[in-house]
C-alpha cells in the first residue's frame, strides 16, 4: 500500500515538474545556473539582517533598535526604488553623456516578464543586483549610528541611491559604462569593491565629519551592548558573502568555484591576522578583533575574487587586516567619529583590494586580457592605472554627492538629532520602543 502511494505521488510530481523543465529548455533557461543565482540572491539578502545584527550589537543599549532599523528600512525603501527606476538607471543604455543609464522597459520591470539573459530569467538578475543596492546605503549607517533622525536617514539613503549608487554602478558594471570599458580590460570589480565598499566607506567618512561626534565621544565610554549578537551577525555576513562574490560570476562553473574559494581563504586569513596583531599588541585575542578581521578579509577580496589565486587571496586578507587595523588606530588619533568603522574597514580594506589585485592576477586571465587588448597589449601596471582611475572617480562622486545630500537633508527634514533625543536614545525618542525592555540612563 505504501509503495503504491509513493508511486502515485512520484507520478504526480513528475507530471508537474517535467512540463516546467521542458518549458525551461524551450526558452533557453539553464536550470543549474538559475538555481544557483536564486540561492545567491537569497544569500545576499541574508547579509542585511546580518549587518543589522553586526551593527546593532556594537552600539549602546538605548540605540540597538534604531541602529538595526537603519539596515532593515533599506530593504523597503531601496527595494521599491530599485523596481521603479533603479534597475533602469544602473543597467539601461547610457544617457546624459554616460552619467547614468535608462531603459523604459526596465521601468517597474515591465519589459522583462519573458526575458531570459544568458540562460537566466532576467527577473533573477534584477533581483540579485537589487540586493547589492539595498545593502550599500545600509553600510553607511555604521558611520552615523546613534545620532540621526530616522526621517533624515530615510531621505539620505533615497537621495544617495539615486545620485551616487546608480551612476557609479552604471559606470562600472553596465556594458556601456565608461569605467567598464576603460583601458584594455576595464576596471576589475567583481562584486563591488568600488561600487559598494569604497563608495560606502568614503560616504561614511563624509557623513561622520558632517554630523560631528556623538555627544560625549570620546570622553564617555560607549561600550557595545551585545558582542554575542555582533558575532552572530558577522557569521551571517561571512555565509552571505559566498552569494555576494560567487554569485557575481553569474554562472555555475569554474569561475564560481574560484570566487567562492578566494572568499573563504581571504576571510580566514584576515581573521587570523587580526587575532595575531591583537595577541602581539595587547596579549589578548578579542571577539571584536576577530569579526573585524573577518570583514577586512571579505571586503578586500570582493573586487578580486574572480582574478586571483588562493595564495594571493591569503596575502590580500592579511594585508587588509593590517591596513584596516592601522586605519582604526589613525581614527583614534585623528578624533573623527566613524561610529562603527565603515570607512576604516570597508573603505580602506576594499580600496586596498581594488588596487593590489592588479599585481596578483592569475596567468590564464592575463593571457586572455593580453590577447583581447590587441597591439597595445596588457600589463599589470596598465591595469593598476585603470584601477586607480576607477578609485579616483568613485571617491570624487561619493564624496561630492554625499556632502551635497547631507546639506540638503539637514536643511529640509533635519539630519542630526537634537540633544535630548540623543541622550534618551534613538529607540525610545524616535521609535517609542526599547530593545531589551530596560531603561538605561547613559550619557
Amino acid at each position: 500500500m505504501q509503495l503504491r502511494k509513493a508511486t502515485v505521488i512520484g507520478s504526480l510530481m513528475a507530471a508537474m515538474v517535467l512540463p516546467d523543465l521542458a518549458r525551461a529548455a524551450e526558452v533557453g533557461i539553464d536550470t543549474g545556473t538559475t538555481a544557483w543565482m536564486l540561492v545567491s540572491t537569497a544569500l545576499v539578502l541574508l547579509m542585511v539582517p546580518g549587518l543589522a545584527m553586526f551593527y546593532g550589537g556594537l552600539v549602546r543599549t538605548k540605540n540597538v533598535l534604531g541602529t538595526m532599523m537603519h539596515s532593515f528600512v533599506s530593504m523597503a525603501i531601496i527595494g521599491v526604488l530599485w523596481v521603479v527606476c533603479g534597475y533602469s538607471l544602473t543597467f539601461g543604455k547610457s544617457v546624459l553623456g554616460g552619467i547614468v543609464g535608462w531603459n523604459s522597459d526596465y521601468f517597474l520591470l515591465r519589459g522583462i516578464d519573458d526575458a531570459v539573459v544568458n540562460g537566466i530569467p532576467e527577473y533573477i538578475l534584477a533581483m540579485f543586483q537589487g540586493k547589492f543596492a539595498i545593502i550599500t546605503p545600509a553600510l553607511i549607517s555604521g558611520a552615523l549610528a546613534e545620532r540621526v533622525y530616522f526621517r533624515g536617514y530615510c531621505l539620505f539613503i533615497t537621495l544617495w541611491f539615486l545620485m551616487v549608487y546608480s551612476p557609479l554602478c552604471h559606470w562600472i558594471w553596465a556594458s556601456d559604462g565608461w569605467l567598464f570599458n576603460y583601458g584594455a580590460a576595464g576596471v576589475i570589480d567583481l562584486a563591488g569593491g568600488l561600487v559598494i565598499h569604497v563608495s560606502a566607506g568614503v560616504s561614511a567618512l563624509v557623513v561622520a565629519l558632517f554630523l560631528g561626534k556623538r555627544r560625549g565621544y570620546p570622553r564617555v565610554a560607549m561600550h557595545p551592548n551585545n558582542l554575542v549578537m555582533t558575532m552572530m551577525g558577522a557569521g551571517l555576513l561571512w555565509v552571505g558573502w559566498f552569494g555576494f562574490n560567487a554569485g557575481s560570476t553569474v554562472q555555475s562553473g569554474l569561475d564560481t568555484a574560484r570566487a567562492l574559494t578566494m572568499t573563504q581563504v581571504s576571510a580566514a586569513s584576515g581573521a587570523l591576522t587580526w587575532l595575531l596583531i591583537e595577541v602581539f599588541v595587547f596579549r589578548k585575542a578579542t571577539s571584536l578583533g576577530f569579526v573585524s578581521g573577518v570583514l577586512a578579509g571579505l571586503v578586500v577580496i570582493t573586487p578580486a575574487a574572480g582574478v586571483v589565486r588562493p595564495g594571493a587571496a591569503m596575502l590580500l586578507g592579511a594585508i587588509s587586516s593590517l591596513v584596516c587595523y592601522l586605519a582604526l588606530m589613525a581614527k583614534a588619533r585623528l578624533g573623527y567619529d566613524d561610529s562603527l568603522d565603515c570607512f576604516g574597514i570597508h573603505g580602506v580594506g576594499s580600496g586596498a583590494g581594488v588596487l593590489l589585485l592588479s599585481f596578483f592576477i592569475r596567468d590564464s586571465w592575463m593571457a586572455k586580457a593580453a590577447a583581447a587588448a590587441g597591439p597595445g597589449g596588457w600589463s599589470a601596471m596598465n591595469q593598476f592605472v585603470v584601477q586607480l582611475t576607477g578609485m579616483a572617480a568613485t571617491i570624487a562622486l561619493a564624496a561630492t554627492g554625499t556632502l551635497l545630500i547631507c546639506v540638503f537633508v539637514e536643511k529640509t527634514v533635519g539630519f542630526r538629532i537634537d540633544e535630548q533625543g540623543e541622550i534618551t536614545g534613538l529607540d525610545y525618542s524616535l521609535h517609542g520602543e526599547r530593545g531589551y525592555g530596560l531603561i538605561h540612563h547613559e550619557g
